[in-house]
């Protein structure tokens, strides 16, 4: 694989919000993480929420069984959800903010605030040779602090990009690139993601310094369309054409 390919994480987090909304065992997550790995994609990512709204500890262990890509688990800073990282030991966690009410990640998580939390948690994943991941806002100070913490990984929340329009959007992309120039400079592998689309992917992945992307709502929606083969290597072509354009890597 060349050292400037974009790696795509698959998040499969809404064909379990499916399966949950009639009950029963369809469609089965661990499917569409097969098919993911067959279409394309270099990693699975799989949210635990604290009210397994979606995603089931069930899920968990039989993706951390059956799936040979990477798994990459995302949760909140728990002992609950540590105990379940150390038991299965995924490739990586990625440590996000989480709240009941809200539907889905509204941002990026404070570690500047919350570092003191967060710590212990860090350094025992990291101490289990789990890879750790902080889900952070693209700003200097929160990689700074997750610099600090021992985090090899952060991943940039793009929602704010994804969302915005015109001047705004501009803005929110200039960011991104900053937030992704610094992690490089930190020594930190930088991810990105958060409503990435076919629309916006592009200017995100041509970003150098950026390694991978996890994408999952968007390409779940559009499997109802066309497919999951098909969204996986539609947006894996849109990435790969945009790491091209970008020429060679910088990182």
């Amino acid at each position: 694989m060349s050292a400037n390919r974009l790696r795509l994480g698959v998040n499969i987090d809404h064909v379990a919000t499916i399966r949950n909304a009639r009950g029963g065992a369809l469609p089965d997550p661990v499917r569409a993480a097969k098919l993911s790995a067959e279409s394309g994609a270099d990693g699975i990512t799989a949210h635990l929420r604290e009210d397994r709204r979606h995603i089931s500890d069930d899920d968990i262990r039989r993706l951390s069984e059956e799936i040979v890509l990477p798994l990459n688990l995302e949760m909140a800073a728990t002992e609950e959800m540590l105990a379940i990282a150390l038991r299965h030991k995924p490739h990586a966690c990625c440590l996000v903010p989480e709240k009941r009410e809200e539907r889905t990640t509204e941002g990026g998580l404070d570690v500047a605030a919350h570092h003191a939390h967060l710590a212990p948690y860090i350094a025992r994943l990291n101490d289990a040779g789990i890879r750790v991941s902080l889900f952070i806002e693209p700003s200097r100070v929160q990689l700074m602090v997750a610099k600090a913490l021992g985090a090899p990984v952060v991943e940039l929340h793009v929602g704010a990009y994804c969302e915005a329009t015109g001047a705004d959007q501009a803005r929110h992309l200039t960011r991104i690139r900053e937030a992704a120039r610094l992690a490089a400079e930190l020594g930190i592998e930088c991810h990105a993601g958060h409503g990435l689309t076919f629309d916006t992917v592009g200017p995100v992945a041509a970003i150098p310094e950026i390694r991978e992307l996890n994408i999952g709502h968007f390409l779940i929606g559009e499997a109802i369309f066309t497919g999951l083969d098909r969204a996986i290597i539609r947006m894996r072509t849109l990435m790969d054409e945009a790491r091209a354009a970008a020429g060679p890597d910088v990182a």
